[in-house]
């Protein structure tokens, strides 16, 4: 019996894309993602296995784009605090794109859902590992001082990524101040503040030099 379309396994997902951040793990079910995406509810299963798979393979697509080009950007002939600067912008340019989705993977953790916990165990390491493994080549030749290695790590992502996910946070309760509203674009989540926060926190480490 030929597979079905591809086509249909992506359609799933991008309707599961749309759905899961709305929803969240336990609300989210196979009949609503399958309506969706206008395929019968069978092709889930058929595709992923299970809810649960289906769940694994969604998060894992978007996980899989940001790492690769975290990859990219960490490698290659150019200076190593090139390579930091372009990292940290890569992974606080994905947490911008996928706020919601990020929020909800989260918020399902807290709440045990082991999908979402297993997701995170999963990958979290994996860009912290690259994140660190540039800091700590920094360090070696000298572009950095010496400094305790999760301290610097935890410093650059509330420097850098977790303003994305703050106002991103306070913009849905609408509990922005309206003066600072107006501004939430060019200060804090467009790719001219991305980089001013990275050229900030990466001055700040080089301080003690």
């Amino acid at each position: 019996m030929p597979r079905p379309s591809q086509a249909q396994d992506q359609a799933l997902l991008a309707a599961g894309a749309q759905l899961y951040p709305q929803l969240g793990c336990a609300a989210l079910s196979v009949r609503r993602v399958a309506e969706a995406a206008g395929v019968n509810p069978a092709m889930v299963h058929y595709h992923f296995g299970s809810k649960d798979g289906f769940l694994r393979a969604l998060l894992q697509q978007h996980y899989e784009e940001m790492f690769s080009a975290l990859s990219f950007n960490s490698s290659g002939a150019r200076e190593v605090m090139e390579r930091l600067a372009a990292a940290l912008f890569g992974v606080a340019s994905f947490v911008r794109e996928h706020r919601p989705l990020i929020a909800r993977v989260w918020a399902d953790a807290q709440a045990g859902e082991a999908v979402a916990l297993e997701f995170l165990r999963a990958n979290v390491p994996r860009h912290l590992a690259v994140l660190m493994s540039l800091t700590q080549e920094a360090e070696a030749q000298g572009r950095l001082p010496h400094q305790p290695a999760m301290s610097r790590l935890v410093f650059l992502m509330g420097a850098v990524v977790m303003p994305v996910l703050l106002v991103g946070g306070l913009q849905k309760i609408h509990a922005l101040p309206a003066a600072l509203a107006g501004t939430l674009e060019s200060d804090v989540v467009s790719d001219a503040a991305l980089r001013r926060r990275v050229e900030w926190a990466l001055l700040a480490l080089c301080s003690g030099v």
